[in-house]
Parts: structure tokens; sequence; C-alpha cells
């Protein structure tokens, strides 16, 4: 990972949460204790950010985007993990099982969202810890295998 990444997404991050009303710039004002908590992660995480010392890992970019309103695969495009190409937007999409009312599992997703073959394992990888019910499909996907 470049240094300017890393500077152009903490910049970023910065920027959200200064417009999200968290006081990161005074060290006493609590702002980032307040971020880490409202995102469910270590304050140092949060430090090691802002100071442009290293990339937050997909927990701590899920709950950063949690907290802060914005979608993940933006935080991830933005960190440069991803792509747009890797995690295309869609506007709209026509699924069965949706219309069925059950929830449509990731490889659904994939196809609908139209992520190629050879990239799928990795939207597998990246999406799955997302999901509240990722112990379980990860156990599913293994025992298809």
């Amino acid at each position: 990972m470049s240094r300017d990444a890393l500077e152009e997404f903490a910049a970023w991050m910065e920027d959200l949460m200064r417009s999200r009303g968290y006081d990161i710039d005074n060290p006493r004002g609590g702002g980032r204790t307040r971020i880490a908590d409202d995102a469910g992660v270590h304050r140092a995480a949060v430090t090691r950010l802002l100071q442009r010392q290293s990339m937050p890992d997909l927990t701590t970019m899920r709950g950063l985007a949690r907290a802060l309103g914005v979608p993940v695969r933006d935080v991830l495009i933005r960190s440069g993990r991803l792509t747009e190409e890797d995690l295309p937007a869609s506007t709209s999409y026509n699924c069965s099982s949706a219309a069925e009312g059950r929830t449509i599992t990731l490889e659904e997703a994939a196809e609908l969202l139209g992520v190629p073959e050879e990239r799928r394992d990795l939207f597998l990888q990246v999406a799955a810890p997302f999901l509240p019910s990722y112990e379980k499909e990860a156990r599913r996907r293994t025992e298809r295998r």
C-alpha cells in the first residue's frame, strides 16, 4: 500500500468524522474515543488511521462505515482494498428469493452484482465478515466443497 493511498483515505475519513460532529482535532475533545466507541473498535485503530500509521483492517472499516453512515462498499473502494469493478454498484435487480422473503446468499449476491467468476472467491471472502450470519455461511460453504 502506498503512502499516498493511506494519506488520501485517512483525509477522507477525517472529513467524514468532522462532518458527523466528531471532535478529532482536540486531544481532550473525546472525538476519537467517541468514534471508536460508536464503531465498536479500539481507539488505537482510529488513532493509527488518523496518524497515517496504518490502514484499518476490515472489521474496523466495517465499524467506521456503520458509525459514519457510509456504505461499506465506499469505504473498501476508497481504501484501495477493492475496486469498483470488484464491487460493482447495482441500481436494480430481480431476485426471486428476495421476493419470496428470504435473504439471498452471498453467491446469489455475487451473481446479481455481476461479479466475474474469477473474482467470486475474493468477493465472498471480503463480503462474508459483514454478514451477521458469517460463521454459519462459512461453515455451509466449507461443507459444500
